[in-house]
């Protein structure tokens, strides 16, 4: 993202560049957030603890994330861009690397926290960056760009922690994932330059408190805030439990080729970036709608006992849920009536903080009510987003939707 890739320019190379390396920040920011979720009966087994324990370990991470998104939120206006997002992926590199020789499971919780800050961190701050150095043409790419790394982080850190834990066992695939992160800053440091200090705009005059409890006052915001709450707690209960499902009977999946299993991903690459244009046509609310019962016609088929069907189940419901949080994402930014990135990073809590509360609350009632229990829970999540959503005014038209992302 060097500054003649982003200024603007039309020319195809510049463009593919460009797209080529925000895609793979991207990919390199978050590839350790949910490639975890491929090796959980690994970690149980090393541990020695229950499904439900080790699933909430596991994603303490999104406990992190929203940590990290609101303390960026707060500080932004002060945070320069390349060395805020260099920086942070530098350091993930070290609780990642450290996660190999956790001796228990309360270290390894704890690691699994402090990586979620290094990577909200990144993560905000480029979206912030892209906001602020892209041009309105590019903007709407760019972003797209970005989420499509997102997305593929999600299929292809889970096949890598797979084949990883497979071939090499636990401890070296940290080590793998740390060159990664170390990696994503290297990247950073290269590309990343020209970074101009963020505008103070209208709110430089008031407390981010102050900013803060006008969006809070906003209820479409509020409504948001639920909706994003909403749907990582479903996605985090579908791509979390499945994996204790798929490596029981009938099934039997060995670790390498339940990592092939989030191959199911790989629709969700190619649909979430068409989020913007479905908002133009159809509005936020029916555009929401219509990703929710994608989602939720996937989860009967997670209850069968045939694995094509299970694997459609969770193909519709990451088609369903990516799509809307690409759509949720975008209205916070634009029912935003002041300092748009603080608003967003609220949202990005609201949805973390809801996956770490999915991941104890769905873990528990797989424990007591086995698997049809957390579909259950699952479906009554979407039920709720769904429901919040009636009150999301129109959107404004989506070609700006992204750049006000940031």
């Amino acid at each position: 993202m060097s500054a003649h890739a982003i200024d603007g320019s039309s020319d195809t190379a510049a463009v593919l560049t460009r797209t080529l390396i925000i895609g793979l920040t991207a990919f390199l920011t978050v590839v350790d957030l949910f490639a975890v979720q491929a090796i959980l009966p690994s970690l149980r087994a090393h541990y020695g603890v229950t499904p439900a324990q080790m699933g909430a370990a596991a994603n303490a991470s999104t406990f992190g994330m929203a940590i990290g998104g609101l303390t960026v939120a707060f500080f932004s206006r002060h945070i320069n861009r390349r060395w805020g997002v260099l920086i942070s992926l530098a350091l993930l590199a070290i609780p990642t690397a450290m996660l190999a020789v956790a001796p228990s499971l309360t270290v390894f919780t704890v690691l699994r926290v402090v990586q979620g800050l290094f990577m909200s961190a990144a993560f905000t701050l480029t979206l912030a960056y892209l906001g602020e150095q892209c041009s309105t043409k590019d903007a709407a790419g760019a972003f797209a760009a970005y989420i499509t790394g997102n997305v593929a982080s999600n299929l292809v850190g889970r096949m890598i922690a797979a084949t990883l834990v497979d071939y090499v066992g636990l401890a070296a695939n940290f080590y793998v994932f740390a060159l990664l992160n170390f990696a994503g800053a290297v990247l950073v440091y290269f590309t990343l330059t020209g970074a101009a200090p963020m505008a103070a705009g209208q709110a430089s005059g008031r407390s981010p408190l102050s900013i803060w409890a006008e969006h809070f006052r906003n209820p479409s915001l509020r409504l948001a805030f639920g909706i994003g709450f909403c749907i990582l707690f479903a996605f985090i209960g579908a791509f979390t439990y499945v994996n204790f499902v798929l490596v029981r009977e009938p099934f039997m999946l060995a670790p390498m080729t339940l990592g092939l299993v989030y191959l199911v991903f790989l629709p969700s690459i190619f649909t979430t970036p068409l989020a913007g244009r479905a908002v133009d046509r159809f509005g936020t609310r029916k555009t929401f709608w219509g990703a929710m019962a994608v989602a939720a016609a996937g989860l009967p088929l997670l209850l069968a006992s045939q694995f094509l069907a299970v694997i459609a189940g969770l193909a519709l419901v990451a088609v369903g849920t990516f799509f809307a949080q690409a759509t949720a994402t975008g209205f916070v930014s634009r029912a935003a009536t002041i300092d748009r990135g603080s608003a967003s990073g609220i949202y990005l809590a609201s949805y973390f903080i809801g996956g770490l509360v999915g991941s104890i609350v769905l873990g528990q009632l797989y424990v007591r009510f086995g698997w049809p229990g957390c579909v259950a829970g699952i479906g009554a999540a979407l039920g709720l987003a769904s429901i919040l959503a009636i009150g999301l005014r129109k959107m404004k038209p989506a070609a700006v939707m992204m750049r006000a992302a940031a």
